[in-house]
Formats: C-alpha cells, structure tokens, sequence
C-alpha cells in the first residue's frame, strides 16, 4: 500500500495555497460575456456536487448574465467530465474536476478520460473516505465489518466503478485480506440511499456526505481511511491505526477544455480564487466538514499529473486496470 500513501500523501506536502497567475499573463476583460454552465459528473447532493455550488455560489455576482450548475452523472464520473472537455472552450462551459480524472483512464470504465483534456483552475477541496455503516448495524467496529467479510458476502456500496471510493474498499479489502462485494452507483448521495434503506451493508464515501446522517443518528462511521486523526473528528479511528496501511482521498476543483486561452483561464482563476475567500464559502464549508484546499494553476496541474502516475501504479496492483 506504499504507494497508495505516496498519493494521498500529496495533500500534505502540497499545502494550500493560492498560486497566483505568472507576471507576464493577463486577464481576459471580456469574460464572462455570456451565461456559464458548470458541470458537476456526480448526483446532487453528494460532496463534489456541494463543494461546487458553495464556490459557485461566492462568485455568482462575478457573472451577470448567470451562472449555473448541471449535474451530469454515470460513469464513475467520466460522462460529466468528459462532455466539459469537449465543450466550447471559450470559458462558458465550466467542469468541477476530481481524482476519478487521474484513477478512471486506467480502467475500463475511463478509456475516453485523460489529465490532457482540461486546463485545471482551481482546486477547492480534499478529503477522505469514511466506512459507514447503519446506525443498527452490527458491525460497531471496522473489525466487525471484516470479520463478517471473512465470514460471508458483505455489500458495500462506492460512487462507482474505479471511482475514488471504489479504490478506497478496494484497498481496504487487499490489505485486510477480505473480499467485499462491490455495488456501484452514480455517486455519493444514492449509495447512501441505498444504505439507508438496507440494501447494502456499508458505503465508502467522505465523511462530508454523510455527516448529516451521523448527526442525525441514522448512520455510524467505522473508521476513516486518512493519515491521522481529524482533530474534528477526534472519536472516529483511522484504518491505519486499527493495523491497515491504507490512506485514501479525493479532491475537487475546477476547469476547462485544454485548449481554452491563458487570458480566459487567468480571469476565471481570479474570480474564484477571490471567491474561496468569501466568508459565506468559509461557513458553508465549514459547517458541512468540507476541509477547504485551494492550489492554483500550476500546483493544481501538478498534483494532477503525480498522482496519474501514482495511481496508474495502485490500479494495476489491484488488477483493476484495463
């Protein structure tokens, strides 16, 4: 699981921090000059869906004729992703990227999917995945869930074939030694669906998309799949310290076709990076457990193109690959 932990790990030593546009570009004056669209490739309701309309929601005066999101499901993500990739690339057409960008190319679910169709702009969220179950479980401990795994069929449901929480069980089953039947769904917020009715046994999803449910007492999270503690958090166990060496994330961010101009890129960085600091995007995110991770352009890219390597590696060592 090494390089498993290479990859989350990015989320550290990257810290968040705006990069700001290069001296020597300038921003496009024009834009916007006509209404946006931005495209969410999961459900409403689940995390990447909520961290866009927060940001969205911030800058909404920066665009006067409008701007809107459109949820865009299946494929693990990869319709939504890649019908903004082949959008006009004039600005007008904006997609809420994730890491399914760097897992779902290699695999056969993302075969149309690639780091090179987007321009990235503006990372605005990273986080982990928990392994929740029904508040009437009987699993009360991760340990509980793999014992029964041992044992027998345990169901657990993720947003997706090859999508992030998919590797995230995936993961957790190769390094636990157990098998888990795998039942995917157009993202977050129907898997809960699901759990919640008792179709399923558990979900891997982040903790922000069933933080309500936990509050609620509907649902209970096992253990989280990150390198400590959330100091939030400080009751919930990591899988790493109940003996698994596996730390699994995600991250959400904006951009734009790839061949989209550096004039027009530098002013929609501007108004969302002005945006992530509103104090109405600091509430909301913070009062739905969205940790906030903002990386420029550049930092954005990178991160980007390391972890399509690094994850090329887990997928294959999974044999989840094409």
């Amino acid at each position: 699981m090494k390089k498993l932990l290479v990859a989350v790990a990015l989320s550290t030593t990257m810290v968040a921090s705006l990069t700001g546009c290069t001296d020597d570009t300038a921003s496009d004056a024009s834009y916007p000059n006509k209404s946006v669209s931005v495209i969410v490739p999961f459900s409403a309701g689940g995390g990447t869906d909520l961290c866009t309309r927060a940001i969205v929601d911030a800058a909404k005066d920066s665009f006067p004729n409008n701007i809107s999101v459109e949820n865009q499901t299946g494929g693990a993500g990869a319709i939504g992703m890649i019908t903004g990739a082949n959008s006009a690339a004039d600005g007008s057409v904006l997609t809420t990227i994730c890491v399914e960008l760097v897992t779902l190319p290699h695999t056969t679910s993302g075969t149309n999917l690639h780091p090179d169709l987007f321009t990235p702009v503006l990372m605005i969220n990273s986080t982990y995945s928990a392994v929740t179950v029904k508040a009437d479980s009987p699993y009360n401990t991760l340990e509980d869930l793999l014992d029964a795994a041992r044992e027998g069929n345990v169901q657990i449901g993720n947003s997706g074939v090859g999508a992030i929480w998919h590797l995230a069980a995936a993961a957790l089953a190769q390094e636990a030694g157990v098998e888990f039947t795998h039942i995917p769904f157009d993202g977050a917020s129907p898997a809960l669906t699901s759990l919640l009715g008792g179709h399923i046994d558990a979900i891997t999803v982040s903790y922000p998309e069933v933080a309500a449910q936990v509050e609620a007492g509907e649902v209970k999270v096992l253990a989280l799949m990150a390198p400590e503690r959330n100091e939030n958090l400080p009751d919930i166990p990591t899988v790493q310290e109940l003996g698994y060496d596996v730390a699994v994330g995600t991250w959400r961010g904006l951009g734009v076709p790839a061949d989209t101009s550096q004039e027009t890129v530098d002013t929609i960085y501007e108004i969302f990076s002005e945006a992530s600091t509103q104090q109405s995007f600091i509430d909301f995110m913070n009062n739905n457990n969205l940790d906030i991770d903002i990386l420029g352009p550049d930092e954005f890219s990178q991160r980007i193109y390391e972890e399509y390597e690094l994850f090329g590696e887990l997928i294959s060592d999974l044999g989840l690959g094409q």
